[in-house]
């Protein structure tokens, strides 16, 4: 007999109806994995500090059929994620998918870096996802439901060989790491965990590259003759592997670093 997955492979990357959390949502990879997730019938939340880009995003995806929640805020603190699950609850009645890409970065060369920029760039990074983690992994936990976590990595977290990024790279390591362990501890509940890795894309988070100072230059330069395909990846790169990450395709998938960076690591 023929099993319906292999009768309709499709039917593996479906997620309609089902809820998501996405944090970060006026950003790149937020506002893309928002947007494909409800052209495939999917609710999602909005969450973001900043009113005016988060409005333009709903405003996407009110365009797209979708009927968004939104939230201004960030996941700073335990009370902002467990207020980011309450609006999705109260909105939805449900939650089956978390997206945490929200985060920032303050490149600097070690000696001229400020510690408040670095733990600002771990705070943003690595704290945010532990918060929304803890607040929407307890509530999965007690009902059982098994969700799907997609958290936000670089190929900065394995490679750390560039001037001026301690706290991103170190950011991103860690994120890898919290990862792994999540998706090892939550495993017998069901819930999946994995990252996706980028390597440098267009975007919000990246435009300090395309100036004319020395240390973004030096970067973009430096990447560009890192990636086999010739190209800095485009935000639509990344919308297949986080639908695949997020639907029932890759239900055997968990604590995953998924590389998404045009070869990069491949030499």
């Amino acid at each position: 007999m023929i099993s319906e997955p292999l009768r309709n492979p499709l039917s593996l990357f479906d997620v309609k109806d089902k809820v998501a959390i996405v944090t970060g949502a006026s950003g790149t990879f937020g506002r893309a994995t928002a947007l494909a997730l409800t052209a495939l019938g999917g609710k999602v939340l909005l969450a973001s500090g900043s009113k005016a880009e988060l409005d333009e995003v709903a405003a996407e995806v009110r365009e797209l059929g979708g009927d968004p929640g939104v939230m201004v805020r960030r996941p700073d603190s335990l009370a902002d994620a467990q207020a980011m699950l309450d609006g999705a609850l109260q909105k939805f009645g449900r939650v089956d998918q978390l997206v945490v890409a929200s985060g920032f970065n303050k490149p600097g060369f070690i000696h001229e870096l400020e510690y408040e920029d670095w733990q600002a760039v771990m705070d943003a990074n690595v704290r945010g996802i532990w918060f929304m983690a803890k607040a929407v992994g307890t509530y999965w936990i007690e009902k059982k439901v098994k969700g799907k976590v997609l958290t936000m990595s670089s190929v900065r977290g394995r490679h750390g060989n560039i001037s001026g990024y301690t706290g991103y790279c170190t950011s991103k390591g860690a994120t890898d790491s919290l990862t792994r362990v999540l998706a090892t501890e939550w495993a017998k509940h069901g819930i999946t965990v994995n990252a996706i890795a980028p390597t440098v894309f267009r975007s919000k988070l990246t435009a300090w590259m395309y100036g004319d100072n020395e240390l973004g230059q030096q970067t973009r330069a430096r990447s560009l003759s890192r990636i086999p395909l010739g190209r800095l990846g485009e935000v639509e790169d990344l919308v297949g592997m986080a639908i695949y990450l997020l639907s029932p395709a890759s239900d055997f998938c968990t604590g995953q670093i998924m590389y998404v960076d045009g070869g990069y690591t491949a030499g």
